[in-house]
């Protein structure tokens, strides 16, 4: 790409209003040195001995992060958080943050504070190494209160903001933000502003989403699709042009180190090579960061083919992030691509 294109379509980026409605969380990190290991004298177990501990936004808050360090002016996450310790961590965690209006999200004693707890063990010279996580969850349907919440900070935003991403991060379906009431919601919306961006992501599945573009990863579509067995590069790229056409709103792919494809509805195909490996990687978060980058760039004007690209240099930037979940600037994008 041209930088004289790059800095064209990201020069937009600070007009931007972006709504991120999904599954916030908090990541806290547990850092741990292993030469502080000793044994418990009531068990007899072996102790890690915590040295730091951090936390960020994560789940639809990787995407919030993304937004930020791309330098987007108005970043709305609509969501909600418990009125807990974990709960007062995101919420200043999101506070903090430069462009974030917390004016749509919920903090409230009828749900906990969604939490990765990741102990990671640093070693000097060495990459960290994430031990078994702890999480906490919601295991009963959101409120309808809540869902309601969530309705109304949709449609009133809907009108105000240049995108909007929905990310459906919960193990089981209507315990989190993205319930089968708001998706009625948004397909009202999405069937009379077909013009209007809306990007969706799910853990689970995209099957029954109203018309908005999705962002899913290969053996996503394959499920989705019913494909019995894996599928070639050529053939992935028919079948997403396929469920373009069919579903009406474009299709984004991510293919691992096969990079990234791209469908739209009027038959265009994409593909986007990915970036050359510099070392170790850890891939959590390189999702939302293509997610992040592709709303921005295709809400910056950019082509399906620039706003791929630039996605993937974002997310070759975030794999070489050990030890979090990270993010790409537009200065180290730059760097990577031209």
């Amino acid at each position: 790409m041209q930088a004289s294109r790059l800095k064209e379509i990201t020069n937009r980026y600070s007009d931007l209003r972006v709504a991120v409605v999904g599954d916030f969380c908090l990541d806290r990190y547990l850092e741990i040195d292993p030469r502080r290991q000793g044994i418990s004298i009531e068990t007899g177990l072996p102790v890690h001995n915590v040295t730091n501990v951090r936390s960020q936004p994560g789940a639809a808050g990787t995407i919030l992060n993304n937004l930020v360090a791309l330098g987007i002016g108005e970043i709305y996450p609509v969501g909600f958080c418990g009125e807990d310790g974990e709960g007062f961590e995101l919420q200043r965690a999101l506070a903090a943050k430069r462009g974030v209006r917390l004016d749509h999200f919920l903090q409230t004693n009828q749900r906990r504070t969604f939490t990765y707890c990741k102990p990671l063990v640093r070693e000097a010279g060495k990459a960290p190494v994430e031990l078994n996580r702890l999480d906490s969850k919601n295991w009963t349907p959101t409120p309808a209160s809540i869902q309601d919440r969530i309705i109304e900070s949709f449609r009133k935003l809907s009108d105000y903001v240049n995108a909007m991403i929905l990310m459906d991060q919960v193990d089981v379906p209507e315990t989190g933000v993205i319930t089968a009431k708001l998706l009625e919601v948004v397909r009202c919306f999405s069937e009379s502003n077909a013009n209007r961006l809306v990007i969706a992501d799910s853990r689970r599945s995209l099957q029954g989403y109203p018309p908005v573009c999705f962002k899913m990863n290969a053996s996503e579509l394959q499920a989705f699709t019913g494909a019995g067995r894996k599928l070639s590069l050529n053939e992935l790229k028919q079948t997403a042009a396929g469920l373009a056409q069919s579903h009406g709103r474009s299709v984004f792919v991510t293919l691992a180190e096969q990079g990234i494809l791209g469908a739209s509805r009027s038959g265009q195909i994409e593909h986007v090579p990915a970036f050359p490996i510099r070392g170790e990687i850890d891939v959590v978060g390189a999702g939302d960061s293509v997610t992040a980058n592709l709303t921005a760039a295709l809400s910056s004007e950019g082509t399906m083919r620039e706003s791929l690209e630039i996605a993937m240099a974002a997310a070759s930037i975030v794999v070489h992030q050990l030890g979090t979940t990270g993010t790409a600037s537009v200065e180290e994008i730059r760097a990577l691509l031209v």
